[in-house]
């Protein structure tokens, strides 16, 4: 698979999480006494819909990037895994309805306790990896 092709393929996918999660979040609006759904199906359902459209700004910076399709292919891999791990985190969070801070100490998980050193470097990866990655492509479409 090439760069491109993964980046559309997540996008569409991202597009449907979103189409998912906003039906999810009409549902709630109306069992909602104050017609408002959860923090985090909301998140879910904003940030899906964020990642599909930041996909199709990879796509062009993949497509007219000097690196090799491998570099670029890891480079999207890395930003694909993150953005669906962001997005599994509300969708649980949603589902379980454990909380309305997900960095609120301590941090919950259903029942269970997050230790804040796991928050803080699932966080750390999460930015640096994020970060790093989009460098990769887009000093690629720079350098081209």
């Amino acid at each position: 698979m090439n760069a491109s092709s993964l980046c559309r393929v997540s996008g569409g996918c991202f597009f449907l999480v979103g189409l998912l999660a906003g039906a999810w979040k009409y549902l709630q609006i109306r069992r909602d006494p104050e017609a408002r759904a959860s923090q985090y199906v909301d998140l879910a359902h904003r940030a899906s819909l964020m990642y599909a459209f930041a996909n199709v700004l990879l796509i062009q910076f993949v497509e007219h990037s000097r690196w090799s399709n491998q570099v670029n292919v890891l480079a999207a891999i890395v930003l694909e895994v993150f953005f669906a791990l962001s997005v599994a985190g509300y969708v649980t969070h949603g589902v379980l309805g454990d909380t309305d801070n997900q960095f609120r100490r301590p941090h919950r998980l259903g029942k269970a306790t997050i230790p804040n050193v796991a928050m803080t470097t699932f966080m750390t990866a999460l930015i640096g990896a994020e970060v790093a990655a989009f460098l990769v492509v887009f000093l690629g479409y720079l350098f081209s």
